[in-house]
């Protein structure tokens, strides 16, 4: 099995991921003509992700995106990259977020970005926001010496599966297999 694994350059597994407090993009317009700033996450922004992500799961969770938050900057190792969307001329409204990281060698896998979660707020859908996300979150892995990104959805959740199919994803060489424990 190990000769079928490619391996990750050795400068791309030692590069540091960028600062999480650099900006991440300059205000641009989306594909729907919004015009969006992406940075990374601040703590007065959990609030506002938790309720993105309640709309959307139905399950309140701010202690779990906080806990994401500070290991953003927690260190280099950690390698977690959680971003957010604002209007450019409002940079305290988030409209959506990404939260990613890279792992490396799980099950023999080369260093890969894998995108944790992706969010956008009901009322900014189809306006550009999770595209213009997804792009940021790609760029970042891309200077941390990436050539993969990665994630997983549910088979059933259509929306998520479209939309990343959309973004050129598609099933990887890796199959996700689980058992109940009770």
């Amino acid at each position: 099995m190990k000769d079928r694994v490619k391996r990750a350059p050795a400068q791309a597994r030692e590069r540091a991921r960028p600062s999480p407090k650099e900006a991440v993009a300059e205000p641009q317009a989306s594909e729907a003509g919004t015009r969006l700033s992406v940075r990374a996450a601040r703590p007065a922004d959990i609030e506002a992700v938790t309720a993105i992500d309640a709309a959307a799961t139905g399950l309140p969770k701010p202690a779990h995106w906080l806990e994401l938050y500070q290991r953003q900057g927690a260190s280099v190792a950690a390698r977690v990259i959680f971003l957010v969307a604002t209007p450019a001329e409002q940079s305290d409204r988030v409209l959506g977020f990404i939260v990613g990281e890279i792992r490396a060698w799980e099950f023999g896998s080369a260093p890969c970005g894998w995108v944790y979660a992706l969010s956008v707020d009901p009322g900014a859908r189809l306006r550009g926001v999770a595209e213009t996300l997804l792009a940021a979150i790609a760029a970042e892995f891309r200077k941390a010496g990436m050539t993969k990104m990665r994630t997983m959805v549910a088979r059933d959740d259509r929306l998520p599966m479209m939309f990343f199919r959309s973004e050129g994803m598609m099933a990887g060489p890796y199959i996700q297999l689980e058992k109940d424990l009770e």
